[in-house]
């Protein structure tokens, strides 16, 4: 059957280069470099094999960060906290293991180790002695030398909410302000990458390029029926217009109650994830949105002010969300 999520941005980070830091006992020849080669074709992925000897290592991840002058370093678990400390670039952490020797003790990656896939010198085992893990520990030591503004901008953690191997959230979150929760585990797949990661490197590359993109803002009340259960038409349209637009959610301003806020915020973040993140807005004001589009229920009042296109969804031009895809689709929007 076909993958509903192995699917091609061309134009996404067009022309440009992005660097692989992988993870602990794994190569090059990752399946994550694979899923970037194809997913971004328009994009130069490289990734080299990392030492195991991580003062080599970071001693080579940052010769290469200097040779390839990558537009964007992507690093996962044990290569997120390589990548924290290759400063300067503007990066993505997935996972990032940044006590990467307190991982190795608890979870047995202690002793005799086989890599999950080949590496360019062919070896297929290696040892993690204490030793070694001494020096990992010294290594992870210069996470965080440098949270300056300038590096804010640069830095992304994207944390999976089944993470069973690594949790290192709220460590992020003392230093850095980008901290993103996703919904799965420690390994990334391929709806992940497409649901989580494809939004950041969006982002990205539209801040690298000044990019401004038409505003869709959608009615947290359009994507949900009166049950609070994601309408599954809305979630596979507004995915779509992801590729083309920049989205907002609103919802109508619960003034005093805080409590109606954190409701909306956490339906957001487990029904929609990565897009919502930094993309919501409470307002009673339509006419303070400033945008292209708004789409919310024929009843809602938000419709009356809104100084841009109004969809309303159950209006008798958009019954449903496919039409409100013809709609878009029709206007060229990517659906």
């Amino acid at each position: 059957m076909e993958n509903q999520y192995m699917k091609q941005y061309p134009d996404i980070m067009w022309g440009k280069k992005i660097m692989y830091v992988h993870g602990f006992a794994s190569s090059a020849c990752s399946g994550t470099v694979g899923r970037m080669r194809t997913m971004l074709p328009s994009a130069t992925v490289v990734a080299e094999d990392i030492p195991i000897d991580p003062h080599e290592g970071l001693a080579m991840l940052r010769e290469m960060a200097e040779r390839e002058k990558p537009d964007l370093i992507i690093g996962t678990s044990m290569g997120g906290m390589y990548a924290e400390q290759l400063h300067g670039f503007d990066r993505i952490l997935i996972n990032p293991a940044f006590r990467i020797a307190d991982t190795m003790g608890a979870h047995g990656m202690t002793g005799r180790q086989t890599f999950l896939n080949s590496r360019k010198d062919g070896v297929q085992e290696f040892i993690v002695t204490k030793t070694l893990v001494k020096e990992y520990r010294n290594v992870q030591e210069g996470c965080f030398a440098d949270t300056s503004d300038v590096e804010q901008r640069h830095v992304w953690g994207l944390f999976g909410d089944e993470d069973q191997l690594v949790q290192t959230y709220p460590l992020f979150s003392e230093h850095y302000r980008r901290a993103v929760w996703f919904h799965g585990g420690h390994r990334m797949n391929d709806e992940v990458f497409v649901n989580s990661v494809i939004p950041v490197i969006r982002w990205i590359d539209d801040c690298q390029e000044v990019r401004d993109r038409k505003v869709i803002y959608i009615s947290i009340d359009a994507l949900r029926d009166k049950y609070g259960k994601q309408l599954s038409s809305a979630r596979k349209t507004f995915r779509r217009l992801l590729d083309t637009y920049e989205i907002f959610f609103v919802a109508p301003s619960p003034n005093h109650d805080a409590g109606q806020c954190a409701d909306v915020l956490s339906w957001l973040k487990e029904n929609i994830g990565v897009p919502a993140y930094d993309h919501v807005v409470f307002v009673n004001r339509p006419q303070l949105l400033l945008g292209d589009f708004l789409i919310t229920p024929q009843y809602d009042t938000l419709r009356s002010a809104f100084m841009g296109t109004v969809v309303s969804l159950g209006s008798p031009t958009f019954k449903t969300w496919d039409e409100i895809a013809n709609y878009f689709e029709r206007l060229g929007g990517g659906v």
